[in-house]
């Protein structure tokens, strides 16, 4: 009999994080996957990061994940998008080395004596008295463990569409899981079918490059790119650019003319697909009134000539692809090396789960990533990190850690995943968070590394360096205060410069709040800093949180105010066993929602969709009133 304490089903950026937290927790893990040599892999595009998304990757890292530090290890390129707006919508973004990426990954893992590697097709999960007891594989071969996580991707019941023509896999080039999807459902389970897709690789051989327009890395500062980890000693790695094209009236024309050999379009594909990351057969129709859309080139690794033709996902037939591609100036004789396809596959419905990411109706069963519905590689690997925390909580009958909205992006998305019946891939955005001033990727050490490190997952010394960074940002923001700049003629004429001036003396914290004034500026007026920084990337981050700190001191102090108010009715716990279709004050429907989603509290019920202000304040008052009626 094969004994663990956790097994996890799948290889992808959700497992991953699943199977290391739970072993470096002290679990035996036993890690399965239909193959083991597609670890890690990167389906679609080979980059992680971007609005949202980084705040993630940077959460993962402070709560002691793995992502961010992989990203530092294989980046062939690293840019801050949005870099002229606010902190709260600035967004690091990496491209990676693809394979190096998966060996990175690879050693990690085999790396943790408390993981255990299988290659083998999960096909049932094994419940008794609606609690899990672990996994039969295709074999006949049965796995038990009082927790399994399936993180499963696109792989349940996958059907690839290139064209009219169709085949069951997960990947192209990788076979579906079948079974599974039909032993959840025996379970008690709801399923549901959702749709993703990816682009063409091409040939880097065969593009014009002089005809694309150059999109270089970001230029490093002190010698320094942006990193992703708030560990030391990154590695400096050389960079390759990326380049970019547009879609012509040509291309236009021929996805137009072939509308009715797209599988979408034909009704042959009925799962709903990602919104905010459309087919470009999609594009060209929904947004008939644009003549052109930005197509980017990107390497999909340092030792290969294999590119990557972002926004440019599609499922029309092969023939069609290259008629399309070769519209695109630069790549009129590109050759293909992959085509693109689009993949409909089994889900479950997110409100089958709690916070925790367990089943409500199978104790020991934790889901993360694509199988609750998210679309994205980080939005995967957060639900993995956070199910592999939860299933050692549950084993050790400790509390789960619940993130919230007011602390995490990674709380805002499980938030809406287990409240919201949602019928599309979800993304993480920055418009999804009520407080993203507050939640940026910036301060995520902030919020969570402590969180972390009472979870075992943040060793003493991270935790010592970030108190020793809190430290030094409260030093360097005293210094401010105490540094005066006179107004004399030579700093009036380097404020010249920034369409400043002084009238009369004022502190480098006054100054620096302005907002044409910067560090640079406050460097050009001789102000000298005074902290203790063991390395520039350390005094990188302490400046930039003092600035920010300071330029944004009353809209972070409003926004904190409104998580206070907002924390009052978080507070409120409706009880596990209320009957709502014993309450004759609020609607039928209203009723519906609220027994679906069975919300913990006042707050999370407010979220459900299509449930009222007023029907909160009913709760609100027959709870305080105790007239509510337990099922």
């Amino acid at each position: 009999m094969f004994k663990f304490d956790t097994i996890v089903v799948g290889a992808g950026h959700a497992g991953i994080e699943a199977a290391i937290s739970a072993a470096r927790l002290g679990a035996k893990v036993l890690f399965c996957t239909l193959n083991l040599d597609n670890i890690a892999l990167m389906p679609c595009n080979p980059a992680v990061g971007g609005p949202a998304k980084s705040n993630l990757v940077r959460e993962i890292d402070a709560l002691g994940g793995v992502m961010a530090e992989a990203t530092d290890a294989t980046y062939i390129q690293m840019k801050m998008l949005n870099s002229s707006r606010g902190p709260a919508v600035r967004a690091l973004r990496a491209q990676s080395d693809k394979k190096e990426y998966m060996r990175y990954f690879r050693h990690l893992l085999e790396s943790e004596k408390n993981i255990s590697l299988k290659q083998t097709q999960v096909t049932e999960i094994i419940v008794e008295n609606s609690t899990i007891k672990g996994v039969r594989d295709e074999l006949g071969l049965e796995y038990f463990a009082p927790t399994v996580i399936l993180t499963t991707g696109t792989s349940l019941e996958g059907k690839i569409y290139i064209g009219l023509k169709s085949f069951s896999a997960g990947r192209l080039g990788e076979r579906a899981a079948c079974g599974l999807s039909k032993s959840l459902e025996n379970n008690g389970l709801k399923i549901k079918k959702l749709k993703t897709g990816t682009p063409a690789r091409v040939d880097g051989r065969t593009i014009d490059y002089s005809k694309l327009i150059i999109q270089p890395p970001d230029p490093l500062i002190d010698g320094l790119p942006n990193f992703f980890s708030f560990k030391p000693n990154r590695p400096i790695r050389e960079q390759l650019p990326c380049y970019l094209t547009k879609t012509t009236e040509q291309t236009h024309k021929i996805i137009r003319d072939n509308l009715d050999k797209s599988p979408l379009y034909q009704g042959l594909i009925h799962g709903r697909g990602p919104r905010y990351c459309p087919s470009i057969e999609d594009k060209v129709v929904r947004f008939a009134h644009n003549p052109s859309h930005h197509i980017f080139i990107e390497p999909e690794g340092k030792d290969t000539y294999e590119v990557y033709v972002q926004g440019f996902s599609t499922s029309l037939p092969i023939e069609v692809q290259f008629q399309m591609l070769h519209s695109l100036p630069g790549l009129e004789n590109v050759s293909v090396i992959k085509p693109a396809y689009a993949v409909e596959y089994d889900s479950v419905n997110a409100l089958e789960l709690n916070h925790s990411l367990m089943c409500k109706k199978i104790k020991g069963l934790f889901l993360a990533g694509q199988i609750n519905g998210t679309s994205g590689y980080e939005e995967a690997a957060a639900q993995g990190l956070v199910a592999g925390i939860n299933a050692i909580n549950y084993l050790q009958n400790k509390e789960p850690l619940n993130l919230t909205r007011a602390n995490s992006y990674i709380g805002t998305l499980i938030d809406d995943l287990v409240t919201k019946d949602l019928d599309e891939p979800y993304r993480m955005l920055t418009s999804r968070s009520e407080y993203r001033l507050v939640l940026r990727q910036d301060n995520a050490d902030e919020r969570l590394m402590e969180i972390g490190y009472f979870t075992g997952l943040v060793g003493e010394e991270r935790i010592l360096r970030f108190k020793e960074k809190q430290k030094q940002i409260e030093l360097e923001i005293n210094n401010l205060k105490n540094t005066k700049i006179s107004p004399t003629s030579e700093n009036n004429a380097v404020l010249e410069k920034y369409g400043e001036s002084l009238e009369t003396g004022k502190s480098a914290y006054e100054l620096l709040k302005r907002p044409n004034i910067d560090y640079k500026t406050l460097k050009e007026l001789n102000y000298k800093l005074l902290g203790n920084y063991p390395d520039k990337l350390f005094e990188r981050e302490v400046l930039e949180q003092a600035e920010i700190k300071i330029k944004y001191d009353g809209y972070i102090k409003r926004q904190a105010n409104q998580i206070q108010n907002a924390d009052k009715m978080e507070k409120i716990n409706i009880p596990d066993d209320i009957d709502y279709f014993a309450i004759k004050q609020i609607s039928t429907e209203t009723k519906e929602k609220l027994d679906k989603v069975r919300p913990k509290t006042l707050a999370q019920a407010l979220r459900i969709g299509g449930v009222k202000p007023a029907d909160i304040s009913c709760l609100m008052v027959l709870m305080e009133s105790r007239k509510l009626t337990n099922k």
